[in-house]
């Protein structure tokens, strides 16, 4: 056993963890928790977090955003794995890893253990009925994949927002799941520069936008994620998705549109790949044209 799934931070790298959990725990019984970090535990006590879990059968794991959503008989377990929260389902008799802080054990002998080295994962077990009072995740915004992310709906967004179209994006409340390495990919396809102020954008901007989105999206679940880091999907399998990555982690590699040189700056205090030819600055913005050291004559496109 010892499968593993790792550094999670975005949409499809979180909904290729629920399908790996769905095959591995559902319908199993939960016969008893061990919690070894108590932070980890949001709601409710952790005394009161072991004694429900207990008996109780998982029924299917669902996702939300960036939250996996774990059913079980009475209670809803919501797992947030932020930066680096890992699961893994073994044996009972393989090693247990530094930094495991959870341990769910079912019957014959399987376990499914919570890792995570930054210690930022967050679990809270709620009642069905209280789902939706959950901080976080009752003010999540229109899922990309799902019918009513368009450019009309982008477009209600963006009028009311004066900020860099890309914080916009990343704000949760507005589109559930997004995160720095598809909101970079998206407004490279839209040919949208993350520095454009979101209520400047036009209807076919807006349109744009919501296309690449949804195409990258769905093309990085297909391909099980973006494996940067050392992500690997529940069967120890990376994604593969990282390479088709065209902006994000390409600092001064060629755009494959223009030929000019990919740059990174920050927006929205993140850090922010950009092709500057392609994606055209707006006035004074940080990721310039003065930002590039390669025009696309000087990198050989005509």
């Amino acid at each position: 056993m010892g499968w593993e799934m790792t550094d999670v931070p975005e949409l499809p790298e979180v909904e290729t963890v629920r399908r790996s959990l769905e095959t591995l725990i559902v319908d199993r019984t939960i016969r008893s928790v061990d919690v070894h970090l108590n932070r980890i535990v949001r709601s409710p006590t952790v005394s009161e977090f072991c004694a429900r879990l207990v008996g109780q059968t998982v029924r299917g794991v669902g996702r939300r955003g960036k939250y996996l959503l774990i059913d079980l008989d009475t209670d809803v377990l919501v797992s947030h794995l932020r930066m680096e929260g890992r699961y893994g389902f073994y044996s009972a008799y393989d090693p247990v890893e530094t930094h495991t802080h959870i341990v769910f054990q079912f019957d014959g002998r399987t376990e499914l253990r919570y890792r995570d080295v930054r210690q930022f994962g967050t679990m809270d077990l709620l009642e069905r009925p209280a789902l939706h009072l959950l901080p976080g995740l009752r003010d999540l915004g229109v899922e990309p994949i799902e019918a009513g992310f368009d450019g009309r709906y982008l477009m209600t967004a963006f009028r009311r927002r004066r900020a860099p179209v890309k914080a916009v994006l990343l704000d949760q409340t507005v589109v559930a799941g997004l995160g720095n390495i598809y909101v970079d990919e998206a407004l490279y396809r839209a040919r949208v520069h993350p520095e454009r102020r979101a209520h400047t954008l036009s209807a076919k901007d807006a349109a744009a936008i919501a296309s690449a989105v949804r195409e990258v999206i769905s093309q990085a679940i297909e391909q099980g994620g973006s494996s940067v880091k050392s992500y690997v999907n529940g069967f120890g399998k990376p994604g593969g998705y990282q390479f088709a990555l065209q902006v994000y982690g390409r600092t001064g590699q060629a755009c494959a549109g223009c030929g000019s040189s990919i740059v990174k700056g920050r927006v929205a205090g993140r850090g922010t790949h950009v092709c500057v030819h392609c994606q055209r600055p707006p006035r004074n913005a940080t990721i310039s044209r003065k930002s590039s050291d390669v025009s696309p004559r000087r990198a050989g496109v005509k």
